[in-house]
């Protein structure tokens, strides 16, 4: 290996350990923005170490150069346009595509490799015929399955579980294809083999999708994360890349611990995610929820209720999203601090659209991060809470979750309906991502403040400040 080889792949190296500081410095709030900073450099050393060894080789074309910048261009700008205009409502579905483009690169990288050594000679070494297949199977699954993803998220494609007759079997047909045809190519090189793998990967990912309800969004999202990263992993392997390599792995193995924490705090198996299908609740007959009738109430009725409580939580959900109306609850929240309550934020798990959703939200708020609480630590507080002030968030309310036969069934969730009293803002009486009636609407102690999000907060913050004077 040249002097030249050495000081490239130790530039690699230190791209990767940029990327590790990076996600270690992402588990704080304070850090997190460091965090963002120092991968950013690690990622720019990569680029800049690629393209030093690309002017190296001195084998690429004048019209090579110029698809090469013109790609990067294009996506440098795409990139930078989705990240200062996305609206934070949509940040699952940028997320999704993402995923789709880091696992599409990943798998073209190892198909135009395999092509060019294919064509070159009559036997591949076994460890790039397997790299290239896992890298080429994971990576069109997650191509195919993070489009249907963000389809679903965005409203494009139906939410709901959709399936077919048969379509279990073409799932399954679509699996074994895959494997079976990777297993052939280990012994024997063929491009065409190849491009039946890919279909059947690409198969694979729009069936595994496609039957996973809106309500279990997040962990496929989490999931398909992993699997980008895993493909990326994959692609290092093929091209020799250390960089790729490592990145990948971490990408891949911080992907699959948030997957599984996200399953468990949805109650659903890794083994349902895989083989899709689930998000449409238990198969044992559904019990009948509670009954009752809807109780509504004024903005300054509530107000009333906040600004003498001793102890408020505040439940984020996507109405807040949606309504981009964090600053008001943080104003809010501020507001019956002076007035000596207790105020604290429930955070579950897959509030939102996607893993940390509310985090974010708020963080920009500037909300104490302390008063961000987790479900298993804020579900006991509950019961000594005087008013439960849930904006926006539907199923992960729900107390029907308690119950066998609904969509949510077994879902853990957040046990607004202990609180004292609870406030509920939502512009109507409209589903969640669910489907489901939320029982928690019709209890006793719930009161509906029925408006968007933004504007109940503006007229509770109106009506505290009177209270105050």
């Amino acid at each position: 290996m040249s002097s030249f080889d050495w000081i490239t792949q130790l530039l690699y190296i230190a791209a990767a350990v940029c990327f590790v500081l990076g996600l270690h410095l992402m588990n704080s709030p304070a850090s997190a923005r460091r965090g963002n900073q120092v991968s950013t450099v690690g990622m720019t050393l990569a680029i800049a170490t690629t393209f030093a060894l690309v002017v190296h080789a001195g084998t690429i074309t004048v019209t090579g150069w110029i698809v090469m910048i013109a790609g990067a261009g294009v996506g440098a700008g795409a990139g930078l346009y989705s990240a200062r205009t996305v609206q934070m409502t949509a940040m699952p579905q940028l997320v999704s595509l993402f995923n789709a483009v880091g696992g599409g690169a990943a798998a073209l990288v190892a198909i135009d490799d395999y092509v060019r050594l294919a064509g070159a000679t009559t036997g591949l070494p076994e460890a790039t015929t397997v790299t290239t297949i896992l890298d080429v199977l994971i990576g069109a699954v997650t191509f195919s399955g993070s489009i249907i993803a963000a389809g679903k998220l965005q409203g494009v494609i139906n939410g709901a579980p959709v399936t077919f007759p048969g379509s279990r079997a073409v799932n399954i047909a679509a699996a074994v294809v895959g494997v079976g045809g990777g297993i052939y190519m280990i012994t024997t090189p063929s491009v065409p083999v190849l491009i039946i793998i890919i279909l059947a990967a690409l198969t694979f990912g729009v069936t595994m999708v496609m039957p996973i309800g809106g309500a279990d969004m997040p962990v496929v999202i989490s999931l398909l994360n992993a699997f980008t990263g895993t493909a990326v992993a994959m692609a290092g392997f093929v091209i020799g890349n250390w960089a790729l390599i490592i990145a990948g792995a971490l990408v891949g193995a911080s992907g699959s611990i948030l997957t599984k924490l996200m399953a468990v705090a949805m109650n659903r198996s890794l083994r349902n995610i895989m083989i899709g299908g689930f998000g449409t609740g238990d198969t044992a007959p559904a019990v009948a929820g509670p009954g009752g009738d809807v109780r509504s109430v004024t903005a300054d009725d509530a107000a009333i209720q906040l600004a003498y409580a001793q102890k408020v939580i505040i439940v984020p959900g996507y109405g807040l999203a949606a309504a981009q109306a964090q600053h008001q609850a943080a104003e809010l929240a501020a507001l019956l601090e002076e007035r000596g309550a207790d105020v604290s934020y429930a955070i579950h798990p897959v509030a939102g659209r996607m893993p940390g959703h509310m985090n974010v939200l708020l963080a920009e708020a500037n909300v104490p991060y302390p008063q961000l609480k987790e479900m298993e630590e804020i579900n006991p507080e509950f019961p000594r809470t005087d008013v439960a002030l849930v904006i926006g968030a539907n199923d992960v309310t729900n107390p029907a979750a308690r119950r066998p036969g609904t969509a949510i069934s077994g879902m853990p969730i957040l046990d607004v309906d202990q609180a004292k009293s609870i406030i509920v803002i939502k512009r109507s009486m409209g589903h969640g991502y669910a489907g489901i009636d939320n029982e928690l609407y019709v209890n006793p102690k719930t009161s509906m403040l029925f408006a968007d999000a933004k504007s109940a907060l503006t007229q509770l913050i109106a009506s505290v400040k009177t209270l105050v004077g």
